[in-house]
């Protein structure tokens, strides 16, 4: 099992999402461990303050080290992992690595994850420095507070736990687990409004629908991320069909 804290000024935020849907039903087949932390809990003052001015001035707040220090070493005594594991302490803020699917997939092999998520003007920089091991960004934005970008992060991480979908070839397939945007899908009715379904698949004929499926997964990722197809493990067919692609437009 999984284990996943998430500190954060604003707990509610997380336990409706954490108790619903595919995460939801994760942690009742205790497949993944979800808490949300209220970091205000550790402030150590009377007024509960978890933030101050910036020394040399500017706008806005800064989140004090000492709460977040003493919230996560809450976490950690005792030790919940086995001994000699330590978390991935990840920061949320817009100056972190990208995420991607290869992120998701490294971090699901963790067994203890914890989140920071800010608000305010940012974190005091010894948080950066002495306790997350991890920076992480969902985007080029920036949003309010880190709980959404978490969820976000934790979403994508739970449903590759085994177990967690009710078909465990579906986060195989997924757009950006193969490096490729993901071929297009459908259902019944065959026909609906004058449009149909592509004969290939109601073939029934399993491999040549599974190369119709590659040709079309390159086709998509060709025309809306080409950019992926620099770092895609592309196999000498694949070449020769993008190459053919590139030659229809």
């Amino acid at each position: 099992m999984i284990r996943i804290d998430v500190l954060t000024l604003f707990p509610e935020m997380c336990e409706g999402v954490f108790g619903t849907s595919i995460l939801g039903k994760a942690r009742d087949k205790g497949i993944v461990s979800l808490n949300a932390v209220n970091f205000r809990d550790f402030s150590g003052n009377k007024h509960n303050t978890v933030d101050d001015t910036p020394y040399g001035g500017g706008g806005g707040m800064v989140l004090k080290p000492d709460p977040i220090f003493a919230a996560v070493e809450h976490l950690l005594s005792p030790v919940p992992t086995e001994e000699g594991v330590k978390p991935r302490i990840i920061l949320m803020c817009p100056q972190g690595k990208t995420y991607t699917q290869r992120v998701a997939e490294e971090l699901a092999q963790e067994q203890h994850l914890i989140f920071i998520c800010g608000h305010y003007e940012g974190y005091d920089e010894r948080i950066r420095e002495h306790l997350v091991t991890d920076e992480l960004s969902i985007g080029d934005y920036v949003l309010t507070g880190g709980e959404l970008p978490a969820l976000t992060v934790i979403d994508s991480i739970v449903r590759l736990q085994p177990g967690a979908l009710g078909n465990e070839t579906s986060a195989i397939s997924d757009s950006f687990s193969t490096g490729l945007l993901e071929y297009p899908h459908y259902t019944r009715p065959a026909e609906f409004r004058g449009w149909k379904v592509p004969d290939m698949l109601l073939s029934g004929h399993h491999a040549n629908i599974e190369v119709w499926r590659r040709e079309q997964a390159l086709q998509r990722t060709l025309e809306r991320r080409p950019d992926l197809l620099d770092t895609a493990e592309l196999t000498p067919k694949d070449k020769q069909i993008l190459e053919r692609l590139k030659g229809n437009k």
